[in-house]
């Protein structure tokens, strides 16, 4: 595996893959990789000849008070897990590469991106859709793949991809969860014991709201009662929602829905989303 750090050395090695008429996918990450992460490269090994994994945290996508000083970064044990994963290129840009002296344009997704996350975070879409953004203009890759755990992150991007006419197929790979159900994250490192056994009620609520819309349709009172179970928890909620899978709006009649939620348990905030099927909205 090339591990590479200046942009030019980037861009030969792709060109040495085009010029063989290889197909190149990218996998976005931040690091402090997990299986969900290898989820994406395998599923970007079955997309592509050629596999980038980039790692870049991203100060644009952290708020004043979020955890960019705290943030996992684990490059030693990172790179060792990508190279036995059988990843070709290891990206990893300095914040200088990324956002050199005099940087001053931001990518603003609208509509998908201020709801949810985008209005407990403001300011977060941005810095995701900027970064992703330069992420495919220096790689240029055929695919780029990414975790469905973070669902508007996946919309936000499929907007940003369809509004410009980029020329690249944006996958989601299903969210991979521990054994209990914990939806797979790099904060999960932050979690106490104590939190660790309390977070699980999350998928669980979801689970139970799933259950209880597929079966009587009715998802006010289904949301009402996995808000009882995760307060119970411990948890404070930023929000449980039902929205159109797409625009992250209202839910609309024949079209794919998300349970989607977000908490805060013990100081660590947690996402998760599941699919809804019913006979009211298909």
């Amino acid at each position: 595996m090339q591990t590479v750090r200046q942009l030019d050395a980037l861009r030969g090695a792709v060109a040495t893959w085009r010029a063989a008429g290889e197909r190149v996918a990218l996998v976005p990450t931040m690091g402090a990789l997990h299986d969900g992460h290898m989820a994406l490269v395998e599923a970007a090994k079955r997309a592509a000849q050629r596999v980038v994994v980039s790692i870049f945290v991203n100060p644009k996508q952290f708020g004043p008070n979020e955890d960019l000083a705290q943030y996992p970064r684990k490059e030693l044990a990172d790179s060792r897990m990508l190279a036995a994963a059988g990843v070709d290129l290891l990206w990893l840009p300095p914040v200088e590469t990324m956002y050199p002296a005099g940087f001053a344009t931001n990518i603003s997704v609208g509509g998908v991106s201020e709801v949810l996350d985008g209005a407990h975070r403001p300011g977060h879409f941005d810095g995701v859709a900027t970064v992703v953004a330069k992420l495919f203009n220096q790689v240029r890759p055929d695919v780029a793949l990414f975790g469905e755990k973070d669902w508007q992150q996946l919309a936000v991007i499929r907007r940003l991809v369809a509004d410009l006419d980029l020329d690249l197929e944006i996958q989601g790979v299903m969210t991979q969860r521990e054994d209990d159900g914990l939806a797979l994250s790099s904060r999960n490192a932050y979690l106490t014991p104590e939190d660790r056994a309390q977070a699980v009620a999350l998928p669980r609520a979801l689970g139970l709201v799933e259950r209880t819309i597929a079966k009587s349709g009715d998802s006010e009172a289904a949301l009402a009662q996995a808000r009882e179970i995760l307060t119970a928890a411990g948890f404070d909620i930023d929000y449980v929602t039902l929205a159109d899978a797409e625009t992250l709006g209202d839910p609309i009649e024949g079209r794919a829905m998300r349970l989607l939620a977000a908490a805060r348990i013990g100081g660590t905030r947690l996402i998760d989303n599941i699919p809804v099927t019913t006979s009211e909205y298909g």
